[in-house]
């Protein structure tokens, strides 16, 4: 072959290439994202309340049981669909349901709790990202499952429905409920 022709394949070569992992990439699925937080203690944070801006909450409220830790904002369409499950979920199941109100403002968020319900224990109100940052918050919602040592030992990109809070969610609940 002469030279010229074998460089006349090398984009060739770099197309297929691109291509295949185009092709790899369309069948993952973006809500299996590893977060490099799991299996570690929560990021530290310091946030005011949602309802009561005088009270600054912390990490200890995950301290002593496990908890979901829920990212939410009256402006995604997909909090509110997952609302009525984790309704559910705080009232059937028992399970601390901590709110992190995240890049919303306080009026809007509080309008939301009242037109569908409250399922939440505490609410963390994160309106600048300052404490999402250090969670690897990038969309809402998300979703943590946070041991009674306040580790991370789940996330979930994406609405909770019945399915996933079955399939996924409640059996890790169930793991470090029992430790």
């Amino acid at each position: 072959m002469r030279p010229s022709a074998s460089r006349a394949l090398i984009p060739l070569g770099i197309f297929i290439a691109l291509a295949a992992l185009l092709f790899y990439g369309l069948g993952l699925d973006p809500r299996t994202v590893p977060s490099p937080l799991v299996d570690k203690p929560a990021p530290a944070f310091a946030l005011q309340s949602l309802k009561d801006p005088g009270q600054t909450l912390t990490q200890e409220v995950l301290r002593g049981k496990v908890s979901l830790v829920n990212v939410w904002a009256s402006w995604c369409p997909s909090c509110r669909q997952e609302h009525g499950e984790l309704m559910q979920i705080a009232h059937e199941q028992g399970i601390q349901v901590i709110g992190f109100n995240w890049k919303d403002t306080r009026p809007e968020a509080l309008q939301m709790l009242r037109q569908y319900g409250d399922p939440y224990a505490a609410i963390l109100f994160d309106p600048d990202n300052k404490a999402g940052i250090d969670w690897g918050v990038y969309g809402a919602p998300e979703t943590f499952v946070v041991d009674g040592e306040g580790i991370i030992r789940h996330k979930r990109i994406g609405p909770i429905d019945r399915a996933v809070w079955e399939s996924e969610i409640l059996p890790i609940i169930k793991r470090y409920r029992s430790q």
